[in-house]
């Protein structure tokens, strides 16, 4: 039998703030983590993300590249954002020009296991959980559903 090629998780080439925890293991590379911020365990959070200060990101969360978060946010557990929309029917096979990019605005909850394709989400902004956001959110909020809609 063959032997796999084997990845340890690792923290490289990060931008911390100051006062940050980071909760062991998870894969953070490449990426700016504001001030007074935590990020949880079986977290990844790839090249070119922006965490803003006092933000909060919970375990087992996926933020793929293009990905801006602002201050005094609070991403719950299990929260997958995307950044290729399968424009030509398929992956995206590497090819970052068919990316778009996520912002998500300052006091923005995102509840626990939901899903972020690529929009501007604006300040003040509460995401249930489970939810699908699939378009840009201009107003401040409660969204919920698949796909989100507001409730309040």
């Amino acid at each position: 039998m063959a032997e796999p090629k084997k990845y340890q998780a690792q923290i490289r080439d990060v931008n911390f703030g100051e006062n940050v925890i980071v909760v062991e293991p998870c894969n953070l590379y490449e990426c700016s983590i504001g001030s007074n911020s935590f990020v949880g365990p079986f977290v990844e959070i790839q090249k070119g993300v922006v965490v803003g200060d006092r933000s909060k990101v919970q375990s087992h969360t996926f933020i793929c590249e293009l990905v801006t978060i602002g201050d005094d946010c609070f991403i719950g557990h299990g929260v997958m954002f995307i950044n290729d929309l399968f424009s030509d029917g398929g992956p995206a096979g590497g090819d970052q020009t068919k990316w778009k990019q996520t912002f998500i605005g300052n006091k923005v909850s995102i509840g626990s296991n939901a899903t972020i394709l690529p929009v501007t989400i604006c300040d003040e902004v509460v995401i249930g959980a489970g939810s699908v956001v699939t378009k840009d959110i201009t107003e401040p909020g409660v969204y919920a559903g698949n796909p989100a809609k507001k409730l309040r």
